[in-house]
């Protein structure tokens, strides 16, 4: 072989690795400046996440590296990454054009997001929730904001697993958190305030135990505060548990609510501060349990309809 060839052939080879690193990042970037023609390294970065998702490898991250709207319409995340904006820098995300500003519908994947901000794009087309998860995946948000969205903050349905901390949901159209027909929920260190029609819910239409543990939290200034709800099914079921937050200035703090008397459902809370809510509680009926371990503070509420019971504590 000649050196001419020979050096051709090496050089070949070295491109060929070079495309199928790119093609499989561990970490990709993105930029204000960022180009998606870029290959979404950190020298140069892309711009938007759909761009930055292709370029990474499932299990890797996208890093936003400076203060910028990072989509123009629905980001279907369809890998197990983790994306997360840089210390100082705001990661905004917009839902617009009526669908979500992040969709997870693919099972079997972890998604984390952190630092980032979700909120309508102002003047443009209404979206419907923040983020959406219809998958059987694991979706964990950490120190973000989801605001003002035309429907829920975060909404999930089905078996996946949501895990919430030290984040905002806050005036959103509808509940800040539902979880819906089998879905697990767990939110600590959270501000949930203003959401219109709730703080957060775990809800079953479908013979499905849907489950949530609030903790830790404040949920104040929506007409229900925390609820367990289930209709359509005998079968259903809905459990939720509050421990050491505080619920404050809703229409109804708790609620264990049977819709047409169907289903099963449990809510317990423990030390707690529930205080100046129009309505302390809401329980319907047979199969519907709302109880306190009587370590709460409870002051300046309107009475309750149902009944509260109190369990000890084991």
């Amino acid at each position: 072989m000649s050196t001419r060839t020979l050096a051709s052939v090496v050089f070949a080879a070295a491109l060929f690795a070079t495309g199928a690193a790119q093609g499989a990042l561990f970490r990709a970037y993105l930029a204000s400046d960022g180009s998606d023609v870029n290959p979404c390294t950190l020298a140069s970065p892309c711009r938007l996440l759909p761009a930055a998702l292709a370029a990474v490898n499932s299990g890797g991250e996208i890093w936003m590296l400076d203060s910028a709207n990072y989509n123009t319409g629905t980001v279907s995340i369809t890998k197990s990454v983790s994306i997360l904006a840089i210390p100082g820098a705001v990661g905004s995300i917009v839902s617009v054009g009526g669908g979500p500003g992040l969709s997870i519908a693919t099972g079997g994947i972890n998604v984390t997001l952190r630092n980032l901000v979700i909120v309508p794009q102002a003047g443009g087309s209404a979206g419907t929730h923040g983020i959406e998860m219809t998958g059987a995946s694991s979706l964990t948000v950490e120190a973000s904001r989801i605001a003002n969205a035309a429907a829920d903050g975060i909404h999930v349905v089905g078996t996946g697993l949501l895990r919430v901390s030290d984040t905002s949901l806050l005036n959103n159209a509808s509940w800040g958190i539902s979880l819906q027909n089998g879905a697990r929920g767990v939110v600590s260190n959270s501000r949930i305030v203003g959401d219109g029609y709730g703080g957060l819910v775990a809800y079953s239409s479908a013979p499905t135990l849907t489950t949530l543990h609030v903790a830790d939290s404040l949920i104040s200034v929506s007409t229900y505060g925390v609820q367990a709800v289930t209709s359509d099914w005998d079968a259903a079921s809905a459990r939720v548990s509050v421990i050491r937050s505080t619920l404050q200035r809703n229409g109804t703090a708790l609620a264990s609510n049977r819709i047409n008397l169907a289903g099963t459902t449990e809510l317990t809370v423990s030390g707690s501060s529930i205080v100046d809510n129009d309505s302390l509680y809401y329980q319907a009926g047979p199969n519907s349990t709302l109880l306190t371990l009587g370590n709460n503070h409870m002051s300046g509420n309107g009475g309750g309809s149902g009944t509260m019971g109190t369990a000890a504590l084991q």
